[in-house]
């Protein structure tokens, strides 16, 4: 299956968890079970990506070797500029398939979070207002600032002088991913940082004393942190329907 498919796989599953879970208490075992033959599709599939990976990551260092080596060898006018820029092309490309491999491996790993997080919130009640909700992979806080986008320069601030570094966003908005998944994060942000950890616990804790209300995702998959990060803002509902396409 390619990328696209496990990820659309993933949003339809965990629509029809929030759907199903509440409307019929015996259906959870089966959603339980279906999502975890999910899981392991999507392990099998992120597997074969992390190969690519290895192989594509050989090829961009062998390309920029042959680069570093053409450009020696115009120096000494063994070689055309022409040959030159070809070598350095052939590199830039390298290197960018790897970057787009990489790319689709943190696309899956977060969107399986997600789809976890799904189904374990859905046999759990909304939070109220200021109310905080929480599963094992999960901790949702029901603030009532809304919109959050222009707190967004509060938290890079904070983040900055806290932890010396620029806040890892991942997601800003609407993103081209979720056009395609049929996802409204038009008035959300994500975040690349666990909950669990230093710099996720003290954003958190700024979230909830600014009544900016977030999810928290622990990660796609039981006792790893793949996936993890903060949906800061109200859940990215599905606007549009989504439908299967043959892969690519």
């Amino acid at each position: 299956m390619s990328w696209r498919g496990v990820l659309l796989a993933v949003i339809d599953m965990a629509a029809l968890a929030v759907a199903g879970a509440h409307a019929d208490p015996g259906a959870r075992a089966d959603l339980r079970q279906a999502q975890e033959a999910l899981v392991e599709r999507a392990r099998d599939y992120q597997a074969s990506l992390e190969r690519l990976l290895e192989l594509q990551d050989g090829a961009a260092r062998r390309a920029a070797g042959l680069a570093r080596q053409r450009r020696d060898q115009l120096a000494a006018g063994l070689v055309s500029r022409r040959e030159v820029e070809e070598s350095l092309r052939r590199r830039d490309e390298a290197r960018a398939t790897a970057v787009e491999t990489r790319r689709r491996l943190a696309e899956v790993e977060m969107v399986m979070a997600e789809t976890r997080a799904a189904i374990d919130l859905a046999v759990l009640p909304p939070p109220a207002e200021d109310e905080v909700v929480s599963s094992p992979s999960t901790i949702r806080y029901g603030g009532r600032l809304q919109p959050v986008l222009p707190e967004l320069g509060v938290l890079e601030a904070f983040f900055a002088s806290r932890f010396g570094r620029a806040l890892p966003v991942s997601a800003l908005g609407q993103t081209a991913v979720h056009d395609r998944l049929g996802l409204d994060h038009r008035h959300a942000v994500d975040v690349a940082v666990h909950p669990d950890s230093e710099e996720g616990r003290a954003l958190m804790t700024l979230l909830r004393a600014r009544h900016i209300p977030f999810i928290a995702f622990r990660g796609a998959l039981p006792g790893a942190s793949t996936g993890a990060h903060l949906h800061i803002g109200s859940p990215s509902d599905r606007v549009l329907p989504v439908r299967w396409s043959r892969p690519r």
